[in-house]
């Protein structure tokens, strides 16, 4: 990753009180309950004009086999007008498309919404310079920064 890229993940992450951004995970705490959060973030995407192709319930998942796991959702969304460009840069960025976000509590009750890191994703296609990263990283810290209330 070259030091515009190391200062566009600082500097976004920095607009997100509570933030932390590991191995390519931007993660911000909620203020909101699991499923308040994720209700949230669908309605911002699906406002966005962004497809909504599933919502993933982990927790009763788990529950259908026997096992407990604390109250954890995914989403998957996106819209070809992003991930279109971005596939240009290198079609292998298809494995990472359409775009995620978990929404989870961990062990101490504190819900997080996370998702990935544009700029992680360049770089882990070696298209560090493709110009939809940047747009695509503010977009997605936006919609963060409204559902987790910053």
């Amino acid at each position: 990753m070259n030091i515009l890229h190391i200062l566009i993940v600082i500097t976004l992450v920095s607009w997100l009180p509570n933030a932390s951004a590991v191995d390519g995970m931007i993660a911000v705490k909620s203020s909101s309950g699991v499923k308040e959060t994720m209700n949230r973030l669908e309605a911002n995407v699906k406002k966005r004009g962004l497809n909504v192709f599933v919502r993933i319930d982990h927790a009763a998942g788990a529950a259908k086999v026997g096992k407990i796991l604390r109250p954890t959702e995914l989403l998957i969304f996106g819209n070809p007008k992003g991930g279109t460009p971005f596939m240009e840069c290198s079609q292998t960025v298809g494995i990472d498309l359409p775009l995620k976000a978990l929404v989870w509590q961990d062990d101490s009750a504190q819900v997080w919404l996370a998702y990935n890191d544009p700029a992680y994703i360049a770089q882990r296609h070696e298209i560090e310079q493709c110009p939809v990263v940047r747009k695509l990283s503010k977009v997605l810290s936006a919609i963060a920064g409204e559902v987790v209330g910053h």
